[in-house]
């Protein structure tokens, strides 16, 4: 058995950002058409008005100040509301893999190694922009990696759930050197026409190398133990999919095809859920709370870390202790967890440990605890 280790990280940021006063700002000039198209059904009490946004919600609701996107013109285009992509050919590289290429070169660059060196990749996403080939093949192409490489979505898990299956890979032998790629294109399943949610998601990539110990070259973290848990919930919800256009009216232009969720439910039944499993998985491995010295958590929203940080630490985290990201990069999904652990873990010093933990749809939650080596 092989010790696995994390030996470089990476984090590729769209340079397009939308502050929350120009979303609002396109919200509201869409609230102002969709009221005066509705407006005899309106006045009827046929229709309700679409409400106005505003910053002070957004911050309130979620910490969000800013958010990073692949395309800012077609979002906030009040006749669009989505971001517009240029098609491409298929010789041409996909975006997810150019995203997820520029932050493998990162995470190897940080780790001293070349990409014929890997042997397997795992694109862990929320969303794949195609069902195949794979687009963890197309990355492997890119980068001139050799094994294998394959696709997996546990929603905003998956960055966790596809570390522990790279680890695992490692740990048995079947691998010696993987990149877990998350490139997340957020803004293409948000409903930016819906005032709840407008604000949530945005853009970004990320990538972790795992090494067997015996090959890292330099400083790294590692893997203690990883442990997953998924439960069967509706409360977050996507029906987009391949056989839409199999059912009546499914190519129409319907609200469940984008990100849907029950916010107050979410975070009624979540956090509990999450809580007991980071507290389970420290006892397990004979790890007091209070020997944490970092909490890299899901960055979804201000209010959830700050309950799970006070639950597992049983007191108010210092901001170095459970650092945030998402007033920066508002939620990106499963790589939220992994670009807080890339920009906030160098200062740790040998022996320190800590918790990546990333949770959301399914209802899915992954836990990675490691220490500095």
């Amino acid at each position: 058995m092989h010790q696995p280790v994390i030996t470089g990280t990476g984090v590729f940021t769209p340079p397009e950002t939308i502050s929350n006063a120009e979303l609002v700002k396109a919200f509201n000039a869409f609230a102002d058409k969709q009221n005066a198209k509705n407006a005899a059904a309106i006045e009827a009490g046929e229709a309700e008005p679409t409400g106005y946004s505003s910053e002070e919600f957004i911050v309130s609701a979620s910490g969000i100040h800013q958010r990073h996107v692949l395309d800012k013109k077609g979002i906030l285009d009040p006749d669009v509301m989505h971001p517009l992509l240029r098609e491409r050919a298929d010789s041409e590289p996909g975006v997810m893999a150019e995203m997820g290429l520029e932050a493998a070169k990162t995470a190897l660059a940080a780790a001293g190694r070349a990409g014929e060196e890997v042997d397997l990749i795992i694109c862990a996403a929320s969303n794949h922009e195609r069902p195949y080939p794979a687009i963890a093949i197309e990355i492997q192409e890119l980068l001139g990696a050799t094994g294998f490489a394959f696709d997996m979505n546990v929603a905003c898990s998956s960055a966790t759930f596809g570390i522990q299956a790279a680890a695992d890979m490692i740990r048995v032998g079947s691998a010696r050197r993987a990149l877990v790629v998350n490139p997340e294109v957020c803004s293409g399943h948000l409903e930016w026409r819906d005032r709840d949610c407008h604000f949530i998601f945005g853009d970004v990539a990320t990538a972790t190398l795992l090494e067997r110990k015996e090959d890292a070259g330099g400083a790294h973290f590692e893997i203690v133990s990883t442990r997953c848990l998924t439960k069967f919930s509706n409360n977050i919800r996507n029906n987009n999919g391949f056989l839409r256009r199999t059912r009546p009216h499914g190519m129409e232009d319907r609200r469940d095809m984008q990100f849907m969720q029950n916010g107050r439910k979410v975070f009624k039944e979540v956090l509990p859920i999450v809580s007991q499993h980071i507290l389970a998985h420290l006892e397990d491995n004979g790890i007091a709370p209070g020997d944490l010295k970092r909490l890299w958590l899901h960055q979804a929203n201000k209010a959830m870390n700050d309950f799970i940080g006070r639950k597992v630490l049983g007191r108010v985290p210092e901001p170095n202790e459970q650092p945030n990201i998402l007033q920066d990069y508002a939620n990106t999904s499963s790589a939220g967890s992994i670009v807080a652990f890339s920009k906030y873990s160098d200062d740790l010093k040998a022996g320190d440990t800590g918790v990546i933990c990333s949770f959301g749809a399914g209802y899915s939650v992954g836990s990675v605890i490691v220490r500095r080596g």
